[in-house]
Formats: C-alpha cells, structure tokens, sequence
C-alpha cells in the first residue's frame, strides 16, 4: 500500500493524514456519471492508462478573486495518489481558496509534508496531482481568454546519446534519486558523454530544490 514511511528495512508505517485521505478521499468524483455533469472551469489530465497511473482534475475559479473555490479529481494511480493528491485539493480550496500564483508555487514536498510523509519510491505519486492541478490551471487560462498566463512545458534532451531528457531526470529526483551516480544507474546519463555532467548536476540541484527545498 502507498502513504507509508519507511522507518526500518522491514518496518512501515502510515501516517493518519495518509490514512484519513487514502480511506475517506477529499473532493473526489466516486464516477464517471458524477464528472461529466460536472460543469467546470478548467480540466486537466496527466499519465497514462497504459502505464497504470492516470490522474484527472476539474476546478472552478472565482474570476474576481483569482480563487480555486473547487477542486474535483478522479485516479487510477496508487494509494499514495490518492492520498497526496486528496490533501492536494483540500489546499487548495481550504481558508476560502488559494490564488492561482500561490497554487502554482505549490511544490510536492508541501503536499509531502501536509501528509507526515511518504517513502521516497513513492514521491513521484505526489506528482500526479500537481502536474494535473497545473493542466486544469492552463485549460482555465485559455478558456478565459488569459494566453499570456498559460504555462508553456520546456522538455529539453540533455544527452542524446542515451535520449535522456530534463523531465526524465527530474522524475529520477522525485523517485529518489540525489547524485549523479544515483541517475547514472536509474537513466545512464553522461556514460558515454562526460560533457554532459555539469549539466546533470545542475539540474539535480534544481529540481532538488524546486521539489524539496534542499
């Protein structure tokens, strides 16, 4: 089961917020049926059903304020999926609803941390939800006619010899990975082409940051 924090080789245990939102899920849509008579103002979906993990999320924003008011999501992935991204919709809207600019400066460690943790295999699970959050956001500026606040995806391939890109090391760092020793053995990155190390390293430290704060 996801949601758990490994404090032992053999030992697991599960927080009560990953509990609480795991076995009584917040904002979700229990069918299909509930979705689509769902009028909403922004959609996004992200992953895919080949791979197992596919998360989908609707909102509606209060045009005057720039508020998320609602939340609405629905998953195929894991129980650390449902758990972080549960929590992820109550941020969102609770205390009145978050503006928009303070939604996308939301980071999966903050979900992370609002839970009492996760393992670090499972913190890519926290992921689905923010990127999904993000989709239904740019999906609400180009309804409303906002383009110049839609968010523009910026994958790029860092070493074409293995074709790995910047968005595969990213997910490295969020499944766990730290040094480039550790994303060499995850993605062979810079194995055959030294010059791309800095670069490597650079981006860890990035995403590093961005994600957890380190």
């Amino acid at each position: 089961m996801g949601g758990d924090v490994q404090t032992g080789e053999n030992e697991w245990f599960y927080s009560e917020e990953v509990k609480e939102h795991f076995f009584s899920p917040k904002n979700i849509f229990t069918s299909e049926e509930e979705a689509k008579n769902y009028t909403a103002d922004g959609e996004g979906m992200v992953g895919s059903p080949a791979c197992g993990d596919v998360m989908r999320m609707w909102i509606k924003v209060d045009p005057k304020t720039d508020r998320i008011r609602e939340c609405k999501w629905r998953t195929f992935g894991c129980a650390s999926a449902l758990a972080s991204t549960s929590m992820l919709s109550v941020m969102v809207t609770e205390n009145g609803g978050i503006k928009i600019v303070d939604a996308l400066r939301l980071k999966p460690g903050d979900i992370i941390k609002r839970l009492g943790g996760l393992p670090a295999r499972k913190i890519h699970c926290s992921v689905l939800g923010d990127k999904a959050l993000r989709a239904a956001i740019n999906d609400y500026f180009k309804k409303s006619g906002q383009f110049s606040r839609v968010l523009h995806a910026e994958g790029k391939i860092i070493d074409p010899e293995v074709n790995v890109s910047d968005e595969d090391i990213e997910h490295a760092v969020l499944e766990g990975a730290r040094t480039i020793e550790d994303l060499q053995k995850r993605l062979k990155v810079g194995i055959h082409n030294k010059d791309v190390l800095p670069k490597v390293k650079e981006l860890i430290a990035y995403y590093r940051k961005k994600h957890f704060g380190e």
